[in-house]
């Protein structure tokens, strides 16, 4: 992906025009405005400037990288004397851009490595303007030389191993004060290898595990260049969160650099000079923080532009321009920061879970950045963890807990009212039965996938009306719903009894996942078919935080197209077969529901979908 910059001016240099034969496109897009050949411009001329060149047939070289500007000039072919503007666009967008001139030049920031395509076409002065052929010139853009460090905390015991990427020594970091690791990374369960090659045996990914008042781990010196660009992302899980400041990451004295929890914000941010003093630069995130669930922060200094972004769960929450915050010399530090007044010379340690640490020395781009969060392991599948999963299996009884025994994260699931389990399923009679869990289980603004088994009671369903709403699973907030799976009634249709032979009227109703607000609007993705009244199904919702959009899966099979969808966190605890509502209950499913469980991540397919949640 390519992201335009405003068009400029000047002149490029290096490359040569790119016309075809008989002085049209070369790519052969063709006229699309209906006027008769030879009076519209021909294909024009597009030169591309060093570092970069265009690809041709036996000659395709990287140069650049993610980030590294590109400039094309666009020239009018030797045929056109008369062209005033010129269209482009990325063959991967629906959207043209226009820049005036008869010669013009325009710059795109490369998001990505590998192939890209530029279309350009001319447009001439008569009339309204007249657009001709098209050019499309290919480049490709080097791959980045990778981290200066990352640090996975897969070990089974010893130094978390360095294994960035980048040329240069080594910085392993050594666990001390009681640091440890356990088996809730956020990787999950590990099925590939890093090259995306598929493990005989999978394992359980460890994190690294800190107890907020001792334990930290280090590197025996600078992993940051002091004074240079630079890119830190983690993912992190707090355990509890208040008014003191938790420290990520950090490097040098009192002045250095501190990716953190800030406890007067409230929030996540990336700062120096933590002791208060002068010089102090804050980029402050605008979404709370939240305690108990894995979240992915990134923050990234542009030297050069004097520009600080900061990032969460992969979205830009924050910016600032004509700032400095450097990094100092000093060891890199996972979990605490150097203080001037605390009495061990070390202060703000994080409580909580870190996992998937990298550092890079450079900005790194909103897409790379996207990337990260993701976690991706291969095409079509993202590392997910498994935070929740709940099975009835072997209970019976109402007013019982079910324990979560498989995640490793230990939530437990109170059933009230007349819920109900039967030896395989919780039984919701959608009168006065419920089953909640505390607090949320993922950030609910990063990416997620849920998943249950639902056995509609086809009776109880049959004397609901056309609009009836019943919620499977989900979390519920002060203005309607933060996300959920919910059963709609849509109509009904006439059906033959097959034991009375008699015509009778059913409900005919959809599955649908996303979000139920206040006014009773809905921001959701439909499942394709009707909803079945006659056995169980398996559903699957997926919200993909870093493109902004909602999936429902029916089974393996995906539903509907992708939504847009744009988080709201909320406040309410994770119920199951109901939601909470002005102190009562609304939204009441009648149905059997088991195999409820929660993942921090997106899976990616259908062919994910079916591996790790099942049919």
């Amino acid at each position: 992906m390519l992201t335009p910059a405003a068009p400029m001016a000047h002149a490029a240099t290096g490359g040569q025009p790119s016309y075809s034969a008989d002085g049209r496109a070369r790519a052969g897009h063709g006229r699309d405005d209906g006027a008769p050949d030879g009076t519209a411009p021909a294909a024009p001329g597009v030169t591309i400037a060093a570092p970069y060149s265009e690809c041709l047939a036996n000659d395709c070289r990287a140069a650049g990288g993610p980030g590294v500007d590109v400039t094309f000039t666009l020239s009018p072919n030797e045929a056109d004397t008369d062209v005033v503007s010129y269209d482009y666009r990325l063959s991967s967008e629906s959207v043209w851009r226009t820049v005036s001139g008869a010669t013009a030049t325009v710059t795109l920031t490369p998001q990505g490595s590998g192939l890209h395509f530029l279309d350009v076409r001319a447009r001439d002065d008569v009339g309204r303007g007249r657009l001709g052929a098209t050019t499309r010139v290919s480049f490709k853009v080097a791959e980045d030389h990778g981290e200066s460090g990352r640090w996975r905390f897969a070990e089974a015991e010893g130094a978390a191993l360095d294994s960035g990427t980048s040329h240069g020594a080594r910085h392993d970091a050594v666990l001390s004060g009681g640091a440890t690791r356990d088996e809730r990374g956020r990787r999950g369960l590990i099925t590939h290898d890093p090259q995306g090659v598929p493990l005989t045996d999978p394992v359980t990914d460890r994190g690294l595990l800190l107890d907020g008042t001792a334990g930290y781990a280090a590197t025996d010196g600078p992993v940051v260049e002091a004074g240079a660009s630079y890119t830190l992302s983690a993912w992190v899980r707090p355990e509890t969160l208040g008014s003191t400041d938790q420290v990520v990451l950090a490097q040098g004295g009192s002045g250095g650099l501190r990716l953190l929890y800030d406890g007067a914000r409230g929030t996540w941010a990336l700062r120096n000079d933590t002791e208060g003093g002068l010089g102090q630069v804050t980029v402050a995130a605008g979404l709370p923080a939240v305690a108990g669930v894995w979240t992915h922060l990134a923050a990234m200094y542009d030297a050069a532009a004097g520009q600080v972004r900061l990032y969460v769960n992969g979205r830009l929450q924050a910016q600032e321009s004509a700032v400095a915050l450097v990094a100092e010399d000093g060891p890199l530090e996972f979990g605490r920061a150097a203080s001037a007044t605390a009495s061990t010379g070390y202060a703000r340690y994080f409580a909580g879970s870190l996992d998937e640490v990298a550092v890079w020395q450079r900005p790194l781009t909103d897409t790379e950045i996207g990337d990260e969060a993701r976690v991706v392991v291969d095409a079509g599948h993202n590392a997910v963890e498994l935070v929740a999963d709940w099975s009835a299996a072997g209970q019976s009884g109402t007013g019982a807990t079910l324990v979560d025994t498989a995640s490793g994260y230990a939530p437990e699931l109170l059933l009230s009212g007349s819920a109900a389990l039967d030896g395989r399923a919780i039984v919701l009679d959608g009168v006065d039965g419920a089953a909640t869990a505390d607090g949320p289980l993922v950030d609910d603004a990063g990416s997620f996938t849920v998943s249950a088994e639902v056995t509609l009671d086809a009776a109880a369903i049959s004397t609901k009306p056309v609009g009836f709403v019943g919620q499977v699973l989900g979390r519920r907030s002060a203005d309607g719903s933060v996300w959920g799976l919910w059963y709609q009634v849509t109509g009904t249709q006439t059906v033959l009894d097959p034991d009375t032979f008699e015509e009778v009227t059913v409900p005919v109703g959809a599955w649908r996942f996303g979000r139920r607000n206040a006014d009773g609007s809905q921001t959701a993705v439909t499942s394709d078919e009707p909803a079945r009244l006659d056995g169980p199904v398996r559903l699957t919702g997926v919200h993909d935080a870093q493109d902004a959009m909602i999936e429902l899966y029916v089974g393996s099979a995906r539903n509907g197209a992708a939504v847009p969808f744009t988080a709201t966190p909320g406040a309410g605890d994770f119920t199951v077969g109901a939601v909470p509502e002005a102190g009562s209950w609304a939204d009441r499913l009648p149905a059997r529901v088991t195999g409820v469980r929660v993942w921090a991540g997106a899976m990616a397919s259908p062919q994910q979908i079916a591996v790790v949640v099942g049919g």
